[in-house]
């Protein structure tokens, strides 16, 4: 019977990181050498969708899921688990997080699924905590640091959204947000210390992602494709002034701002 792809790739891994044969980069890695790669192809398949090129998410996927293989191997050579244990526990919560699918349960439609997820996941949370003896855990518990700080900001307001705290109207978050530019503006003309004005900066973002949240819209898709849209821009600006046998530098400001207007009209921006 021929190998799954699945076994082949297990034994690559174990053979790389063989401390004898293996290659000396794999085996010299651990956990902590290998997250920032693993949060890079996560990003990496995220843009692959977002070009819709599924050719290039058939290889980023590959290439998270490698990600997965490197760390359960070097979780299996430390003992702790492999694999097969990995596989099993996310299919196991798949089951027990779905019983309207594997179970009598009935759920009438995606939101009222999420909200059910959303409680399967909090009462696992307080088993979890409930078994290593700890109490009066918090409703923000589990909220990774490692987060990109927009998708953390929003999961830290999902949270305390859940239990209550959370404004009622969209009006009064973006009363909030006029609130906190106005505390940026009188630091700003105060001239107070760089970190007065960082934390006033960082509470205008928290405010703006919490307006995000209250339309159903992901801040950190919202800033990529703002993203996109400068560096689309800019290059057409850039494009522009090649044409015309220039370069930015020696451009003026008021050119540069004529042809970005430009830009935007050949997109149909008004």
């Amino acid at each position: 019977m021929a190998r799954s792809n699945i076994d082949r790739l297990l034994e690559i891994m174990a053979r790389l990181r063989d401390p004898e044969r293996g290659c000396p980069w794999d085996v010299a890695q651990s956990f902590a050498t290998i997250a920032p790669y693993t949060i890079e192809e996560a990003y990496e398949v995220a843009d692959a969708i977002a070009r819709q090129d599924l050719d290039a998410l058939r290889e980023e996927l590959g290439d998270l899921l490698l990600q997965v293989v490197f760390h359960a191997r070097m979780a299996e050579e430390a003992r702790s688990f492999d694999f097969e244990a990995v596989a099993g526990a996310i299919a196991d919560k798949m089951i027990r997080r779905h019983p309207h699918v594997f179970g009598e349960e009935e759920i009438k439609d995606a939101e009222t699924q999420r909200q059910a997820w959303e409680t399967h996941k909090e009462s696992e949370r307080a088993a979890a905590a409930a078994a290593h003896g700890k109490v009066g855990e918090s409703a923000l518990d589990g909220v990774a640091l490692s987060l990109p700080a927009l998708t953390r900001a929003l999961k830290l307001q999902r949270r305390a959204a859940r239990v209550g705290f959370d404004w009622t109207e969209t009006a009064s978050v973006l009363a909030k947000i006029e609130e906190e530019i106005r505390e940026l503006s009188a630091e700003l003309v105060a001239g107070s210390p760089p970190e007065r004005v960082e934390d006033e900066l960082g509470d205008i973002l928290f405010s703006l992602v919490n307006l995000a949240r209250r339309l159903e819209l992901d801040p950190e898709a919202a800033l990529r494709q703002s993203n996109a849209k400068f560096e689309r821009r800019f290059r057409r600006v850039e494009g522009l002034l090649a044409e015309a046998g220039k370069v930015l530098k020696e451009a003026t400001l008021d050119e540069m701002d004529a042809l970005w207007e430009r830009a935007k009209r050949e997109e149909g921006k008004k």
